[in-house]
């Protein structure tokens, strides 16, 4: 199946904000319902502007989208949710290996991120 992998714009943005939430409700567990809340309008307002690709998961889009972000983008690091097994094993299958851990996530809570990088 072939996939084409396209940036959105603004347009777009209450759409994916809903995919969004509905990723981290799936893959997330472990953020009580407050939180993803009170995210919601920090990735509609601010945070989508600064993302050029999004996708779904469990359809190879994500394989995709890192290879595509890592060639043309340069990506060698990213930061994941500890609590998240699927998207640590992700990006660990993928040749990413741990190289740091923070006990807080971005906005400073207690939802600890490892730091990633690809090797190689």
């Amino acid at each position: 199946m072939q996939h084409t992998i396209a940036t959105a714009g603004a347009e777009h943005f209450d759409r994916l904000a809903d995919l969004w939430e509905a990723a981290v409700r799936a893959t997330h567990d472990f953020l009580p319902d407050g939180y993803i809340e009170r995210l919601r309008p920090l990735v509609r307002e601010q945070y989508l502007g600064f993302v050029e690709l999004r996708a779904w998961r469990d359809q190879g889009i994500g394989k995709a989208l890192l290879a595509s972000v890592v060639e043309e983008l340069g990506v060698r690091e990213v930061d994941v949710n500890e609590q998240n097994p699927q998207a640590v094993g992700f990006y660990l299958k993928q040749g990413f290996v741990q190289v740091g851990r923070s006990e807080v996530d971005g906005q400073g809570d207690p939802y600890p991120l490892l730091h990633l990088k690809l090797e190689g």
